[in-house]
């Protein structure tokens, strides 16, 4: 994994570097997530393997209809290096510069039950406060968390689940 982060990170970096140029970041981000999505196929991913794909071939596999001639030589460029398979990291990497060039953290909160509107908003509030930057929140649901939720924002893990709070009740204990 971390191997592979290594080798898409001058990828991602020029994907975004190019996407600003072009004051596109929005387009890159979609084509990107389309591109990601079907490389990570299992069935694609082993058509990718196959020596035998042309370049041609495999960018047309991957690329969305709606694109742009720079996204397309981008993804020419990775199918001459035989780096097509970086696609999922490379993605994931051009969202956090992105993220971290238009000042916003993402967030994902997982709750044990669905979060209300209001709930939302407050939470939302409280991390724009804590990173002093717009959060974008997106949500999931996990029963074993038995109340509480989990937000997760990068390098920051607030862990206020009842599964969490138990568990450290039982290291306290432990120890």
């Amino acid at each position: 994994m971390s191997q592979a982060l290594t080798l898409a990170r001058p990828y991602a970096r020029a994907a975004f570097a190019t996407a600003r140029d072009e004051g596109a970041f929005a387009p890159w981000t979609d084509a990107l997530a389309f591109s990601a999505h079907v490389a990570a196929d299992p069935r694609v991913s082993a058509l990718l393997a196959n020596p035998e794909l042309g370049r041609d071939e495999a960018v047309a596999l991957l690329a969305p209809e709606q694109r742009s001639e720079t996204f397309s030589r981008f993804l020419s460029l990775l199918a001459e290096a035989h780096r097509l398979q970086l696609l999922p990291e490379i993605a994931g990497m051009f969202d956090q510069l992105r993220a971290e060039a238009e000042h916003v953290v993402k967030a994902t909160v997982t709750s044990a039950n669905a979060l209300s509107t209001g709930d939302l908003d407050a939470i939302k509030a409280a991390l724009r406060k804590r990173f002093g930057r717009e959060v974008d929140v997106s949500t999931a649901v996990d029963a074993s968390l038995i109340g509480g939720a989990v937000i997760d924002a990068g390098d920051v893990v607030i862990d206020g689940s009842l599964k969490g709070k138990l568990a450290r009740l039982q290291t306290a204990l432990a120890n």
